[in-house]
């Protein structure tokens, strides 16, 4: 796609759980090969938003939308588009590390091991490949028998994010991946974003605004579930258009 053209997009999307609207007809964009954050106070709908993007929202209770939600221009709703595909081509880590109580090994091909491959020379490569691109090979080469549970927490969720990138996606879903990590964790975590990013769209859903500052090239700001600003990162932070905006990037409330 060119370069210009939105991997992700929302257009006036409404979403709600029961009488409770969340989304308030928020029309938003991730572009290709870049960190977007979406950044606002607690209960401003980052999250609903996020999850909207691989249908995480579906199976809630009283769940309802309207309007579009589009991957490279086609609705993820398309009954032709499978939700298996769609998780595939749209990968997900949560704000807590999940790994399953399986091998380092068995957690990466987890995801190409469902979709049929059988090749015992490709799951190694994939293996290989998704681990080096998260920033985990040199900790874990030697010890891929071992059980997951035992690495720790910074390790466990780049584990998580080295699960996703072996299903091949065009786009990570991030939801506050370094909020339970230390000081330096946390580095190594931006620092595989960045590398990622040359590859892969990512949509990253942060409460530091520190860290989107660091790692995202543009940035949206969510409040009572509606998009107040979205734009450059630089700009965004340094000459916000908005007063709402101003005053919580200085903070004044959130």
């Amino acid at each position: 796609m060119s370069g210009d053209l939105p991997v992700l997009e929302t257009r006036r999307l409404h979403v709600g759980f029961g009488s409770t609207e969340v989304l308030k007809g928020i029309s938003v964009r991730a572009l290709p090969r870049r960190v977007t954050a979406l950044i606002g106070p607690s209960g401003c709908g980052k999250s609903t938003l996020l999850r909207c993007f691989n249908r995480m929202n579906d199976h809630l209770q009283g769940f309802w939308r309207r309007g579009e939600v589009l991957l490279e221009g086609r609705e993820v709703h398309d009954p032709g588009l499978p939700l298996e595909a769609l998780r595939f081509q749209v990968g997900m880590v949560f704000q807590k590390a999940n790994p399953f109580p399986l091998s380092i090994r068995e957690n990466v091909v987890f995801g190409p091991k469902l979709a049929g491959v059988t090749s015992a020379s490709t799951l190694e490569q994939t293996l290989q490949t998704s681990l080096q691109r998260a920033n985990l090979w040199e900790e874990v080469k030697d010890s891929l028998g071992r059980s997951a549970l035992q690495l720790s927490g910074g390790q466990q969720q780049r584990l998580c994010i080295a699960r996703a990138l072996a299903s091949s996606p065009d786009v990570l879903l991030l939801d506050e991946p370094a909020s339970a990590l230390d000081p330096i964790a946390t580095a190594k975590l931006e620092e595989t974003v960045l590398e990622l990013a040359e590859q892969v769209t990512i949509l990253l859903v942060t409460h530091n605004l520190q860290q989107a500052a660091r790692v995202a090239g543009r940035t949206a700001f969510l409040y009572l579930g509606q998009l107040v600003e979205e734009g450059e990162t630089e700009s965004f932070f340094s000459a916000p258009r908005e007063k709402l905006t101003e005053e919580y990037i200085t903070g004044r409330f959130g």
